[in-house]
């Protein structure tokens, strides 16, 4: 048999079968009446797991890096200026499209292993008298490094400052995967996309919009045409899509959402919780280090781990996979073969978990890692074993 292993990158997640099924669908007329039966309910659903009643959600054919450019080129202008920290690989790749845009982009760099640091960002809004800082930039989950940051503390600086730069937020993948509140957190765009929490296939940017941004859209000068929201947004109010939409992945969206809401948004986040706590367990007893430099900023739907001292993380990782046909995350950037990553996002269970823990034991092992061979699965055995049918969930 081929193709049986789930994968434990940290996205594209899993696809579940209802999803995949949902998904094996013959071609429809998208212009036809009975399009907007399926639209607008699933654009209103997205709104749930934004967790905004005031915003509104659009949606483009692309992956999350699409996603960016249209937050970007929607809202601003050549020369504008936006505030950004750094702090592992997509903050970066983020930095750079903003860059590509001739925008003037103000970085905070960050050790990576550390979240954006909402003190630095409060010290900068604060400095900027004249406001010429148009938009502060924030990735939510770090991807390279396992990191969350704290979106509610960078709002709360920028108002202490009565800064009024807009709210950009990376949320790829921790969006119907890890608590967003778009509204609460004052959040103005919010960048997500198909292939993670939604454990569906690349090919759907999902931008969580606010009434400020969509303002924005009338001054902005950005060229843009492809991911023009004014475009969408129009064709939307009345149930159209302005070009081909991809048919399938939004009734595997429509699919999901009902799986996420029949599971309920806080299980799904003590879920994910959980798994992740089980992984950590099992880091801990192989006497490994996290990137994610304190618990405050464990990421609950990846973990990146450093390897030992002498030790390539990427031999280890195409040994997981050719030995045993597993996929881990690749070290990216400063983290290349320092350190591999284990998804545990999206459809995935704490016995899909234990699997991946005991394929990594076993590729360690092969390649004499100071391990001992189960010590890492027996860790996180006892946690799920302990926690099972507990809800547990870090508190808002």
């Amino acid at each position: 048999m081929t193709g049986q292993n789930p994968v434990f990158i940290p996205g594209p997640t899993n696809i579940p079968d209802r999803l995949r099924y949902a998904m094996s669908i013959q071609t429809t007329d998208h212009r036809a009446p009975d399009f907007v039966e399926l639209l607008s309910p699933v654009l209103a659903d997205v709104k749930k797991v934004f967790k905004t009643e005031t915003g509104q959600v659009i949606t483009f054919p692309s992956s999350g890096t699409g996603g960016w450019e249209a937050a970007i080129t929607n809202t601003l202008s050549p020369g504008d200026k936006v505030l950004v920290a750094r702090f592992g690989m997509f903050s970066h790749r983020w930095i750079d499209l903003c860059q590509r845009h001739y925008l003037d982009v103000d970085v905070i760099e960050c050790e990576w292993g550390s979240g954006a640091q909402a003190d630095e960002y409060g010290a900068r809004l604060a400095a900027d008298k004249n406001h010429e800082i148009k938009a502060v930039l924030v990735t939510h989950n770090e991807t390279a490094t396992g990191v969350r940051s704290d979106v509610a503390a960078i709002r709360r600086a920028m108002d202490a400052v009565d800064h009024p730069a807009m709210l950009y937020v990376d949320c790829v993948s921790s969006l119907a995967s890890m608590d967003f509140r778009m509204d609460e957190w004052g959040v103005d765009l919010a960048v997500s996309g198909s292939q993670k929490g939604f454990m569906l296939a690349t090919g759907m940017a999902i931008i969580g919009v606010s009434q400020k941004a969509l303002k924005a859209c009338e001054t902005a000068k950005c060229p843009r045409c492809f991911f023009d929201f004014r475009d969408m947004a129009s064709a939307n109010a009345h149930g159209g899509f302005p070009y081909t939409p991809p048919l399938q992945i939004m009734y595997g969206l429509r699919e999901s959402l009902k799986m996420l809401f029949e599971e309920g948004l806080e299980n799904v986040f003590a879920r994910h919780y959980r798994i992740a706590e089980g992984v950590r367990e099992a880091v801990r007893a192989w006497g490994f280090a996290l990137c994610a430099k304190s618990p405050e900023l464990y990421s609950d739907t990846v973990s990146a781990v450093y390897v030992p001292e002498g030790f390539d993380s990427d031999v280890l990782t195409n040994h997981a996979f050719d030995t045993y046909g597993v996929s881990f995350g690749v070290g990216l950037g400063q983290m290349t073969g320092k350190a591999f990553r284990i998804g545990h996002l999206g459809s995935m269970t704490d016995v899909m978990a234990l699997s991946g823990l005991a394929a990594i034991e076993m590729a360690m092992k092969d390649l004499d890692y100071p391990i001992e061979l189960g010590s890492g699965v027996i860790a996180a055995q006892q946690y799920y074993r302990k926690t099972s049918g507990i809800a547990h969930s870090q508190a808002a």
